[in-house]
């Protein structure tokens, strides 16, 4: 896995700019930047600007204070359209480990055909605010799918701890259209293709112990792959019933529940068998037609 190291080099600029920087990539594609929505948002942390948090010497890049969200869409170097996947990294709602869980994946999905789309979306403190810029950025992958040489078909979600929380809400909520029309964009399909939890947060009621009822699962789930590991002690429980909950309502899914591993690994190896999740998952991407 060591071949999936980060590439990519990521510039966090004031949000009145939403630039992003990047080395060059090895499918010499660069990297397309859209602002989620057409005009600013206002009354949303107007006093604070958009800053990168101190180096904790853990190389993980960490964003915060984000109130004008955006994307980022790394293309897959192919001739054909290509499936894409909208990429949501973790955090707690507080911060995006935009390079862990944005830009490492990125180049990941590349290398196996796929365009990723890194999302951008509003922290801190801001869960409706987050989804709804989570279901803006499906609705504009759509609409910019001939452009951007996505398979409309194929599109699907992929988050990390506080990001895989949006991408099932994503995956489950879909019904609920919260984005009003702001241009052609905002009539497209609000529901992904698939999904891809990696240790997932949030998904849990604690008080009733079923999971969280902005997550009502249906049969119109799309298939979904779940990675957890036994001591992610916070979050094990919610991911255990959430998949309980899609297989008992007939929904596709795959759950690899390993022993060890903790929380907020990413895609960077350790001792610990955990970190073969993604070659699991492009198995089951194969699998399910999604890529060959």
């Amino acid at each position: 896995m060591t071949k999936h190291i980060l590439t990519f080099a990521l510039s966090i600029i004031c949000a009145a700019c939403s630039t992003v920087s990047v080395t060059k990539k090895s499918n010499s594609l660069l990297p397309i930047v859209k602002n989620l929505w057409p005009t600013k948002i206002t009354n949303y942390q107007e006093a604070a600007l958009e800053k990168v948090l101190p180096d904790s010497g853990d190389n993980v890049r960490r964003i915060t204070n984000i109130k004008e969200p955006s994307l980022t869409v790394y293309r897959a170097n192919k001739n054909e359209a290509t499936p894409a996947i909208l990429v949501f990294p973790g955090g707690g709602y507080s911060i995006l480990a935009i390079n862990k869980e944005g830009t490492e994946i990125a180049q990941w999905l590349n290398d196996i055909g796929i365009t990723a789309i890194i999302v951008k979306y509003r922290v801190p403190g801001n869960r409706a605010g987050a989804f709804k810029d989570a279901q803006r950025a499906l609705q504009l992958a759509h609409h910019y799918a001939e452009e951007w040489n996505i398979d409309s078909k194929r599109i699907g979600v992929m988050g990390f701890s506080a990001g895989g929380h949006l991408a099932a809400r994503l995956s489950t909520d879909f019904g609920n259209r919260i984005c009003k029309k702001q241009d052609d964009g905002g009539d497209k399909n609000c529901r992904p293709d698939f999904c891809i939890l990696i240790y997932p947060a949030y998904l849990l009621n604690k008080k009733t112990g079923q999971i969280a009822a902005e997550l009502p699962v249906t049969t119109n789930t799309p298939p979904t792959f779940i990675v957890q590991t036994n001591d992610d002690r916070s979050f094990i429980n919610g991911t255990i019933a959430y998949y309980k909950t899609l297989k008992k309502t007939g929904v596709p899914c795959v759950f690899h529940r390993f022993p060890a591993g903790g929380h907020g690994y990413g895609l960077r190896p350790s001792k610990y068998q955990v970190s073969n999740w993604p070659k699991l998952c492009e198995e089951w991407l194969k699998a399910n037609s999604i890529i060959k």
